[in-house]
């Protein structure tokens, strides 16, 4: 099975276009079939005004088409604490963290 009932993930949303809105998924998946995985936790968006990734206080389930080509998922370590993400901006790369020695390194990834 690609993902498991438990694991922690990170999922990017692609963008079509400049003016799209980044938006993000840090979850728990809670099922897995046929491409489709079903995970709650918090949307992470940008603040347009001052270009940094904040959490959206509702928790929320969602239903993500794994193999759309519309998101890149990223499975996260076991011991990351999910409440506790928050996305740093360091040099000319942003890091998603959880304050501990985990880290995402988004650098890669084109986000502004």
């Amino acid at each position: 099975m690609i993902l498991k009932q438990g694991e922690k993930i990170h999922v990017i949303h692609r963008r079509h276009i400049d003016s799209d809105p980044h938006r993000h998924f840090l979850g728990l998946v809670e099922a897995y079939e046929n491409g489709l995985v079903r995970a709650t936790g918090h949307v992470y968006t940008v603040d347009p005004v001052k270009f940094q990734f904040f959490r959206r206080p509702e928790r929320r389930t969602r239903l993500i088409a794994v193999a759309s080509g519309d998101v890149l998922v990223n499975i996260l370590p076991a011991d990351v604490n999910l409440d506790e993400v928050v996305y740093k901006q360091e040099s000319k790369s942003v890091r998603v963290t959880d304050g501990g020695d985990w880290y995402l390194d988004l650098s890669e990834l084109a986000w502004r």
